[in-house]
């Protein structure tokens, strides 16, 4: 477990370096892109945050680095005749930097992303898991929904 090392926050535009180095180091370190463009995901990344301010990041710091990130994407859903205003949100991008993995980092950036959850009266909040993921998310109190469907495009 942590050693209180780790403090999660709300993430603001001025993380976008940050998060973007590390998805960067997700993708040429764990699954092989060899890609020279990280300056431009850097500032691709910024654009997207400062353009989708539905989409919440948090991060989580050591010793003033990034070691992970989760978001939240808030979604308005359509008025029920009861209920004006509705909103559902949906878990994505939950990274933890693979010298920090099973120390409780990833924990803590759930309970945070739940806290915004509870903060904003979501009525339900969605993740597409990795099949290795799928027992963290058990272990932080989530669970399978009979009625949750997905569909996917045929490639």
């Amino acid at each position: 477990m942590i050693d209180g090392g780790v403090r999660v926050r709300r993430a603001s535009d001025a993380d976008a370096p940050a998060l973007a180095g590390l998805r960067w180091r997700r993708a040429t370190q764990e699954r092989g892109y060899q890609g020279d463009n990280l300056d431009e995901f850097v500032a691709t990344l910024g654009d997207w945050m400062r353009g989708h301010p539905e989409h919440r990041a948090f991060v989580a710091e050591a010793a003033g680095d990034a070691v992970g990130m989760a978001w939240l994407a808030v979604l308005d859903r359509v008025p029920t005749a009861d209920k004006y205003a509705r909103r559902g949100g949906d878990v994505q991008c939950v990274l933890v930097a693979p010298e920090m993995r099973d120390q409780g980092v990833g924990a803590l950036l759930m309970s945070a992303v739940l806290d915004e959850a509870r903060r904003l009266d979501l009525e339900h909040v969605t993740v597409h898991s990795s099949s290795r993921a799928v027992p963290f998310y058990e272990r932080n109190g989530w669970s399978h929904g009979r009625e949750w469907l997905s569909w996917t495009p045929e490639e």
